[in-house]
């Protein structure tokens, strides 16, 4: 096993999570809301998608060194999808295609012929391209879908068994009938492309004949780590001075405000590229300390979400400001100062518990952001390493390729897809928490 600073910091951040959510378990004040959440159609069919990318960023989280790949460090999602990423072309392929994108000359019946070169791997097993695709792949994707099929039904029968030998009761499948069907879908639409894969390139290939499909799929966890890491940062920061400002006032509070609007007079585009410029500076003068590739990506990754965390703390700290100015003034925390309980108590058992659906609001809100922002940073070369797969090196890369003649369309969409969801998910998920942890949605009720 290899360890990376990201992958480190995910798996923790994995297990604080856990430690949260049991600590939090059948406390009345997040039964409510987590309640609401649950009854939310919307809400559920968003956290499904977002598991599901979850659960292919976990995977590409977890490194090893291969013994069949020159003790090359690669990922347990790199060794899933091995067919992807061993089955290269020479150069461009539209999607589904048998034959490059552009025409070669080429050897046919011993005469040399300007043609489209047939491709190494995509649609090798027809003999007549032409006359066969069509069928081909609408037979693949039946059996794709039947394998996906049995594979929802396997997991349902078990999640099922492993409910009943619990709780003793059959799991009311007409409450969950939303969830079932997203997972539905995710599953055999995943095993239906990924049948597929194996005998045709369904994104297509890129300049240099790599799976587009492939790197979609590695740039999940780009952008979750983008996401994640960031708020991690960001939100120590937050909490700590925007809580600080709004209870102490005074000089403290001129303090937190000075230090936030500097930082937010400086351009942050130019403060990430200078930051990234350092890093970049840092690792070509001690080279014998980042020996591989990953591990150099790595570190740049980890340090952009570092400089965005840095960059982006300052809108939650002022909204928690602001919270805590109004929560000071509230007859309890009045009473509390009265019986002379001390500061830090007042702020941990009655500001900080109060100002946490603010949190969990903008954290979740946040992510789309994050997410999108990696996209631009890396789409003007200030992002992360060229060698990351991400959806925004994937569009930097397009920009040549829209240009060409005729158009290299599926790398753009490729990215697109697959950020779309994501950040679709993330959105409409953040909606129904906002509306779930809102304290005046439980006025109303």
């Amino acid at each position: 096993m290899i360890f990376l600073w990201t992958d480190t910091l995910i798996f923790l951040l994995l297990l604080v999570l856990i430690g949260i959510a049991c600590a939090l378990r059948g406390k009345e004040p997040i039964q409510r809301p987590l309640n609401k959440i649950t009854n939310s159609r919307v809400g559920m069919v968003s956290l499904v998608v977002l598991l599901f990318y979850v659960f292919v960023g976990l995977l590409d989280s977890i490194h090893f060194k291969s013994n069949h790949d020159n003790n090359e460090i690669i990922s347990l999602l790199d060794y899933c999808v091995t067919p992807l990423r061993d089955h290269n072309e020479k150069t461009y392929s539209a999607p589904f295609a048998a034959t490059l994108y552009s025409k070669e000359m080429v050897a046919k019946e011993g005469v040399m012929q300007w043609d489209f070169p047939r491709l190494a791997y995509g649609g090798k097993h027809l003999t007549d391209p032409e006359s066969e695709k069509t069928g081909d792949i609408f037979q693949k994707s039946m059996i794709g879908f039947l394998i996906g099929f049995a594979v929802f039904i396997t997991l349902t029968s078990l999640f099922s068994a492993g409910y009943y030998l619990l709780v003793k009761k059959v799991p009311k499948f007409n409450a969950l009938y939303p969830v079932l069907i997203s997972f539905f879908c995710i599953v055999t639409v995943s095993s239906l492309l990924g049948y597929l894969s194996l005998y045709y390139h369904v994104f297509g290939t890129d300049k240099v004949g790599e799976d587009v499909f492939y790197q979609a799929i590695k740039s999940i966890r780009t952008g979750l780590v983008i996401g994640t890491l960031t708020t991690l940062v960001m939100l120590p920061l937050a909490i700590l001075f925007g809580i600080l400002a709004g209870f102490f006032r005074g000089w403290v509070d001129d303090l937190i405000q000075y230090i936030y609007t500097t930082l937010n007079s400086i351009p942050g585009v130019l403060l990430i590229a200078a930051s990234v410029l350092m890093v970049q500076v840092y690792m070509a003068n001690h080279e014998a300390e980042f020996t591989s590739v990953i591990v150099r990506a790595d570190m740049r990754l980890l340090f952009l979400c570092l400089i965005l965390g840095v960059t982006s703390w300052t809108g939650l700290c002022r909204l928690l400001r602001a919270e805590t100015l109004k929560l000071r003034e509230m007859e309890y925390v009045q009473a509390a100062r009265a019986l002379g309980v001390k500061q830090h108590a007042i702020l941990l058992q009655h500001i900080l518990p109060n100002v946490m659906h603010i949190v969990l609001i903008s954290v979740v809100l946040d992510f789309s952001s994050l997410v999108l922002a990696e996209a631009v940073l890396s789409y003007i070369n200030i992002g992360v390493d060229p060698t990351t797969f991400s959806w925004g090196n994937m569009i930097n890369g397009a920009r040549l390729e829209m240009a060409r003649e005729p158009i290299v369309w599926w790398s753009l969409s490729a990215a697109f897809i697959f950020m779309f969801v994501l950040v679709l998910a993330a959105n409409l998920f953040a909606d129904v928490v906002q509306d779930a942890f809102d304290p005046r949605s439980a006025v109303n009720e």
